[in-house]
């Protein structure tokens, strides 16, 4: 089955660390695979594109996906497709995740194999779109992005699924707050999703629904500009994940 409505899960989380072994899938991965309402086994295509396909990370995620009874396949564009026909296998995926690294290095890459439209149908067609940092970012018109260099910047030309921005590691990372902050002020970003480490925004068609959290006391937040010109932060009600 698929979603009911086009979905996104759009975090800045989604693994944990086991008693055993390198990783696991964390409650945000599994709260997506519920929102596919999967018949049987999970279906999950990861794509590592922003990190340049690490077969090392694959591996463990592989092992990860694996203990916890999910059909994992890696969907890896360096140093070329491993599959023909890669809308046809992300169509009949339960769950696209997008893993972090460079947002401005995967969406150059996937406009180059021709994937941002591939995306848009994916979505439409009911399979949950889910991911982490420039996984999350990917699915805005924009975000905040190291991608350039030490220095936050913003990438303007994301795949625009949904209308608004998006701020990562809200939390975590000291300059994230200020510089969403600064560009939502200046006019650079209009109304902004942020997403502390570990929570989720939950997206159905492209309205907010919910926000959920696998980490205590991590919130998401709309950031919008105020009357005075000055950015204004809210933040969401966050529902916590069992783990």
């Amino acid at each position: 089955m698929s979603a009911a409505e086009p979905t996104i899960l759009a975090t800045s989380g989604g693994y944990a660390r086991p008693e055993r072994g390198d990783l696991a899938l964390g409650p945000l991965v599994h709260h997506a695979i519920g929102l596919s309402r999967p018949q049987g086994r999970a279906r999950v295509a990861h794509l590592g594109t922003a990190s340049g396909d690490q077969r090392s990370f694959n591996a463990q995620l592989g092992e990860a996906a694996s203990r916890a009874g999910v059909e994992l396949t890696h969907v890896n564009l360096f140093p070329m497709p491993t599959l023909d026909d890669v809308e046809a296998h992300l169509l009949a995926q339960d769950v696209v995740w997008v893993g972090g690294g460079s947002v401005a290095n995967l969406l150059a890459v996937w406009r180059v194999h021709g994937l941002e439209q591939t995306f848009r149908r994916v979505w439409e067609a009911g399979v949950v779109l889910a991911g982490v940092s420039a996984g999350s970012i990917c699915w805005f018109r924009g975000g905040t992005t190291d991608s350039f260099g030490p220095e936050l910047r913003a990438v303007r030309d994301g795949l625009g699924l949904l209308p608004f921005d998006n701020g990562v590691h809200h939390d975590s990372e000291a300059r994230r707050r200020p510089t969403i902050h600064r560009l939502v002020a200046d006019g650079t970003f209009g109304e902004t999703h942020c997403t502390d480490d570990g929570a989720g925004l939950h997206y159905e068609g492209t309205e907010l629904v919910g926000c959920v959290t696998e980490r205590l006391g991590a919130r998401c937040y709309r950031v919008t500009k105020g009357d005075d010109g000055a950015a204004v932060e809210v933040a969401l009600p966050t529902v916590e994940l069992a783990r």
